[in-house]
């Protein structure tokens, strides 16, 4: 991924090559001005070439995931790449929790009230919290990157499925249906839908088709809860047996199948509840907002012979996608939101009942929660370097937390690379 470049005024500029970067940092012609996104400013008199091209930034939205990507308008290469990992599950999640304390406490302490709903009302626009959450996070994203490239226009995708396409594909007409776009929202649901692998076999990796579960010629609908994807010679295989007939020898799989048929569309709903809110607010930023749909989104990305991931998505989104994407040597930041702590200062057991009081303080030794860190531990079990977010408590021993572990580590072998902003940060390998 390209280095974000500002100016002496904190103006941005056009993002440069990591080489470039080093040179400059080398030079001390620059200094790192932040490590995520990685970001250098100059410093001094100006650069003889420094400009600032136009640049769009298109957005991904997902349930879980949000892809973003961002492209110069003059030429096709994708400068910078993010994914954005969404909490909005564990924020339904606590507001549940929290709810069934509530109630189990009104029940033991109050005498019976009836509910109030005449003084409750709800500015318009209102979200509930777990859909904001993913707003607010692309929101907040948008806001940040505008501030380090110099970004002129925004292309979202508005929406991944069209539900009532899905539950009827004739709902548009035929035109649709004929056009160069035909059958690319089916697909792409489906595909995420079963895992991208044969329903019935498990492959993966292999060009797949799309097959009625209830076979047509025995009155099954094209309707999508009718349908799966399958290898060629799974849907030789089954023909126009019905699903029970043809696993009649794999009850447990049989099993699955049907169970996975009746998922609800929650992933797909929760984008789709969301897209004309963050269109509004992506409207408030003042630049001209381009839309395009999911099955517009895949066939870009399958006639530039792209390889499917969230960012990928995301430079596909649109009709502005340069004929040609280079994307050569591209890994995107992949950001996973955190919050910001609790203001909670009396933790309870399961039972809402008072079991801890959390101290005031926010910092200690100079750290707090969320601290993106570099770990140099010279000796003992967890001897190595390391780099992650750090939980801290008010004694000299705070929680350092890896992707597929987490250990103890005295504050004195830490060094803060990027304070805590509510995210965390890591790059594939």
């Amino acid at each position: 991924m390209y280095v974000f470049v500002l100016d002496k005024n904190k103006q941005p500029l056009d993002p440069c090559h990591p080489a470039r970067a080093r040179e400059l940092l080398k030079h001390r012609r620059a200094v790192i001005y932040k490590r995520y996104p990685f970001t250098i400013i100059l410093k001094g008199r100006e650069l003889e070439n420094s400009t600032a091209h136009p640049h769009r930034l298109k957005i991904d939205p997902g349930s879980k995931v949000t892809g973003v990507a961002i492209v110069p308008e003059c030429a096709g290469r994708v400068v910078g790449a993010f994914e954005i990992h969404h909490r909005g599950q564990q924020v339904k999640n606590a507001l549940e929790s929290r709810r069934a304390l509530r109630r189990g406490r009104r029940l033991r302490k109050t005498r019976y009230r009836k509910p109030r709903f005449l003084n409750r009302r709800r500015r318009k626009g209102w979200l509930p919290p777990s859909l904001e959450s993913r707003v607010a996070n692309i929101e907040t994203w948008v806001r940040r990157l505008r501030k380090l490239c110099p970004i002129t226009a925004i292309s979202q995708e508005l929406v991944r499925f069209d539900l009532q396409q899905l539950q009827n594909p004739e709902i548009t007409g035929v035109e649709y249906q004929q056009g160069e776009l035909f059958g690319f929202e089916v697909r792409e649901y489906l595909l995420q839908k079963w895992g991208r692998k044969c329903a019935y076999c498990g492959v993966e990796n292999l060009p797949f088709e799309i097959e009625h579960i209830h076979p047509k010629s025995k009155g099954g609908s094209d309707r999508v809860s009718n349908l799966t994807i399958a290898c060629h010679d799974c849907n030789q295989d089954k023909g126009n047996q019905p699903v029970e007939q043809f696993l009649a020898k794999k009850p447990e799989l049989l099993r699955r199948i049907l169970a996975q048929v009746k998922a609800p569309l929650k992933d797909a709903t929760a984008v789709n509840t969301t897209r004309w809110q963050l269109h509004r607010r992506l409207q408030l930023t003042g630049l001209p907002v381009e839309l395009g749909s999911g099955g517009r989104t895949k066939f870009n990305r399958k006639t530039r012979g792209i390889e499917k991931s969230h960012w990928t998505d995301a430079a596909c989104v649109g009709a502005s996608t340069p004929a040609k994407l280079l994307l050569n040597g591209v890994k995107p930041l992949i950001i996973k939101a955190k919050g910001h702590g609790i203001r909670q200062r009396c933790r309870t057991d399961k039972y809402g009942f008072p079991k801890a009081h959390a101290p005031k303080a926010k910092f200690y030794m100079g750290f707090t929660t969320g601290d993106m860190v570099k770990a140099d531990i010279p000796s003992g079990k967890y001897a190595g370097k390391y780099t992650g977010r750090i939980a801290i408590r008010f004694r000299p021993s705070f929680t350092l937390l890896q992707k597929d572990k987490r250990f103890d580590v005295h504050p004195k072998y830490l060094t803060t690379i990027h304070q805590a902003d509510g995210y965390e940060y890591s790059i594939p390998k």
